[in-house]
């Protein structure tokens, strides 16, 4: 990540969240902008790293979660669907079970170990194509990977209602790390293959 692009992350970071008040009407209303907004608007702005709260106008209800929800919903029906439906059969037999507790923990730092593989993976990928890539076309990718994983990450947080007060430990996900074992091979024999092609033309 470049300097500039440390320096904007942590501008985001340091911005209080937008609030956005949900009338009886099911209208959003951003009361930074003062204007009206969809769930896209709010989706495009996970995407953007940019934190935001919901209220029920007439109640003051915190309801940021069922928003983020219904976010997904709307995202699924898209064709965009992220969630297998094995995964949702076994969340939905979570609850009311004695492991209900325990979910929301585990979830969170799955995720947080697969974003940092990813960003491991989305690095060296990125460093082996950047030189057959155009000029200007690299950090454009970079952004993409950065958007997709706050998108990930915003939208798992659904499932931690409380965070806990002290780091835990991130459990290991046997088959998570296969998986990006996987990808590394891959980009490995990549990088041999783009290796070879550059001799080639040399030679």
């Amino acid at each position: 990540m470049s300097q500039s692009d440390t320096a904007d992350a942590t501008a985001k970071a340091d911005r209080p969240p937008v609030v956005v008040k949900k009338y009886a009407n099911r209208r959003l209303y951003n009361t930074e902008s003062s204007s009206y907004i969809t769930l896209d608007s709010l989706a495009e702005m996970v995407r953007d790293g940019r934190d935001f709260v919901v209220y029920d106008a007439k109640t003051s209800e915190d309801i940021t979660r069922s928003v983020l929800t219904q976010i997904i919903v709307e995202e699924e029906s898209k064709g965009r669907a992220m969630l297998p439906t094995g995964f949702l059969r076994q969340l939905i037999g979570f609850y009311g079970d004695s492991m209900q507790g325990m979910v929301p923990n585990y979830l969170e730092s799955a995720m947080s170990a697969f974003a940092r593989q990813q960003d491991q993976v989305s690095k060296t990928v990125q460093q082996t194509m950047a030189p057959f890539l155009p000029p200007g076309l690299a950090p454009g990718l970079e952004e993409v990977g950065r958007q997709n994983r706050a998108m990930m990450e915003r939208a798992m947080s659904l499932f931690t209602p409380f965070l806990p007060a002290e780091p835990r430990p991130v459990p290991t996900v046997q088959g998570l790390e296969d998986e990006v074992a996987v990808l590394r091979a891959e980009v490995e024999n990549l990088r041999i293959l783009l290796a070879e092609a550059r001799a080639g033309k040399k030679s």
